[in-house]
């Protein structure tokens, strides 16, 4: 350690060295560097200070008595040597550090990390959908799956070229961190089996199939899918009408092949509870068989495995002649029987899957039990799936082609009228043509079936099956060729085109509230439940003109079909006009194209039928012949407009309006 210098008057080096830097600083006005001083005398000054350090208690009051002179003196802590040292030192030091601090700074870099992150509470997730729409064959199979004649080869694409790379990219999801939270009073609630059971998701309508065949197939799919689950309980409900014997017996015909296939997965997943030491001994798949009508008969109380017994309980359906389908009455005791399976009041999960196929032809009788059975399915988690039939676009009811099912009576075709529709809660288009005669009037294929079964099947998850056996999309369906049994349809459209049609699958009072809130909607309503307006059909179009007042005669009695049916059709389009208010707030597709539907339909009959009119009253006026020799006028349909501006610009919008 570097000291002040004590000052005796002995050390001549020393004063020197000081009287030079004294010197020099009151030479050059400023501070200048100090004289070079030799090593051995920085050791002898070194030395000195030691003796001095001993020395200094003893000289400490004679170094205050000289205090005032020394201050004058000027005083060197560090040379240029000294700073030097210090910073070598300084920068080694650091260096050292620096080096046994790299191995740890290595791992300490390498460990991994834990990063928690929280999602944006603004931020939405991505919505990503699962396909659940399987392809089926329309044609029956002897064997399903690799026991099929087409062997394993079954089970992969049937396409042309089997490609070595995918065309799909396999998109990589990433899912956030989930919350769990623990609500006591749900779990409460769900040990009490109060609950809905939350794998319960919306179903599909109007998938339309060819033949009973087909949809049994569908629905044997459903029933593996949910016995890979667990065990499973089918429940058949059978329709006990006249008409559905025919499919009663194809079905029953088509149980044979189901169960041989679902027997097979059934030993499996048996074998499978044996090898992992389970202690269950009832069957993996359990069926019962109830008939509907007038009444609901539980013909399997018990729920059987045995093939024959099933057999045996179908064959034993009795003919209901009541034409009263109570379907959703046995649909409730249905539920209520079996409910207790999928209860979880006394254990952490449902004994069994419960199913529900439904077999009918026409909408039921009592839909006023849709919203207790809709509850009762919903909270206990049982799909309700329905082979049924399409509903007639906009009609509560069409005919089917009946064929007496005892051979003994005759067996000539009869019309029947059943009720199939509406496939929406009220009728969403205008009753125009065809003048109390249904029969003659071309009915067309909703695409989808009647509303009030296939909510209960969307809202179950469920499916409901559109059988048709003379569907077909590329033409019209003639009467001769309707199949025994079928229903008078003419028209049919594709599913997949239908499906953005698709009703809204709400409850009433949410159907009217959505109403009440679309001028649009409230017009469509309006008009669809105005008495039936029949089409202007013009009986007579040729008029002679022998004599004048016999003439006059003709027109006159011509135009009055048309005055009888003009105010009516007025009518309807101004019902209509209203709604094109709120045609441009409308989203909905479906009542989008069932206003332009019927907004189009009523303004063209009401030009056509004016046109007419007009047209005769111009005649009576008088009209000269551009030939003089002529005495006749005839009427021909055309598309310009000659009667009028109002007419030409109606005859325009319904043009845009139905294109």
């Amino acid at each position: 350690m570097l000291k002040r210098p004590t000052g005796s008057p002995g050390e001549t080096p020393e004063s020197e060295l000081e009287d030079g830097m004294l010197a020099s600083a009151n030479a050059g006005g400023g501070v200048t560097a100090p004289p070079v001083v030799a090593d051995s005398e920085i050791d002898d000054e070194l030395e000195e200070d030691e003796d001095e350090d001993s020395e200094e208690d003893e000289d400490s009051d004679d170094e205050s008595d000289g205090e005032e002179d020394d201050d004058s003196e000027p005083s060197v802590w560090f040379d240029s040597d000294a700073k030097a040292f210090i910073v070598s030192m300084a920068i080694h030091v650091t260096l050292l550090v620096s080096l046994a601090a790299y191995p740890i700074w290595e791992v300490v870099s390498d460990a991994p990390s834990m990063i928690m992150t929280s999602a944006s509470p603004d931020a939405e997730p991505e919505e990503f959908k699962v396909v659940d729409e399987i392809a089926f064959a329309e044609e029956p199979s002897e064997e399903i799956g690799a026991n099929s004649v087409g062997t394993s080869g079954m089970a992969m694409s049937t396409a042309p070229v089997l490609s070595d790379v995918s065309d799909l990219t396999n998109p990589v999801l990433e899912r956030p961190m989930d919350l769990v939270m623990n609500d006591a009073s749900y779990q409460v609630q769900q040990v009490a089996g109060l609950v809905e059971d939350k794998k319960v998701t919306k179903g599909m309508t109007g998938v339309g199939a060819t033949g009973t065949d087909g949809a049994v197939d569908r629905v044997t799919y459903e029933i593996l899918q949910m016995m890979e689950e667990r065990p499973t309980l089918v429940v058949w409900l059978f329709d006990q009408s006249g008409s559905l014997f025919e499919r009663r017996k194809e079905i029953r015909a088509r149980f044979d092949r189901i169960y041989d296939e679902l027997g097979l997965v059934s030993k499996a997943k048996e074998e499978q509870n044996t090898e992992a030491g389970s202690k269950r001994d009832e069957s993996r798949l359990l069926t019962s068989v109830i008939a509907f009508g007038d009444h609901v008969e539980l013909i399997t109380p018990k729920p059987t495995d045995d093939l024959e017994e099933i057999r045996k309980a179908i064959d034993s359906i009795k003919m209901d002649q009541s034409g009263v389908e109570k379907v959703f009455s046995a649909l409730f005791k249905a539920g209520e029987q079996f409910k207790h399976l999928r209860s979880t009041r006394s254990r952490r999960e449902p004994e069994r899957n419960v199913m529900m196929v439904v077999v009918t032809d026409e909408r039921g009788d009592d839909a006023e039990g849709l919203e207790a059975t809709i509850k009762l399915y919903r909270q206990y988690a049982m799909p309700v799936h329905v082979i049924g039939v399409p509903a007639p676009f906009g009609r509560e009811f069409t005919y089917i082609k009946y064929v007496d099912p005892d051979p003994q009576f005759d067996q000539s075709p009869q019309w029947a009228q059943v009720d199939q529709g509406p496939e929406s809660i009220f009728p969403e288009r205008i009753q125009i043509g065809f003048d109390n005669n249904f029969f003659e009037e071309p009915v067309i294929d909703s695409g989808f079936g009647p509303f009030a079964l296939s909510r209960l099947c969307y809202e179950t998850g469920g499916t409901f099956y559109t059988v048709h056996p003379n569907r077909r999309y590329d033409g019209r369906v003639r009467e001769g060729e309707i199949s025994a049994y079928a229903s008078r349809m003419e028209y049919f459209f594709d599913p997949e085109r239908m499906f953005q049609y698709r009703p809204e699958y709400v409850s009433k009072e949410e159907y009217m509230q959505r109403v009440s809130k679309s001028p649009l909607r409230q017009s469509l309503i309006k008009a669809a439940q105005f008495a039936r307006v029949g089409d202007f059909d013009p009986t007579q179009v040729r008029f002679v003109k022998a004599d004048e007042a016999q003439y006059v005669t003709q027109l006159t009695t011509a135009q009055q079909s048309a005055a009888r049916l003009e105010p009516k059709l007025m009518m309807l389009a101004e019902m209509l006009q209203v709604g094109e208010a709120g045609r441009e707030k409308e989203t909905n597709p479906r009542w989008l194209a069932g206003f332009d539907l019927s907004y189009g339909m009523a303004l063209a009959h009401k030009v056509r039928t004016e046109g007419y009119n007009a047209m005769l009253a111009k005649a009576k006026r008088g009209m000269k012949f551009e030939n003089e020799k002529s005495n006749t006028w005839v009427l021909k349909p055309d598309a310009e407009i000659s009667v009028g501006s109002k007419a030409e610009k109606e005859a325009q919008q319904a043009r845009d309006l139905l294109e």
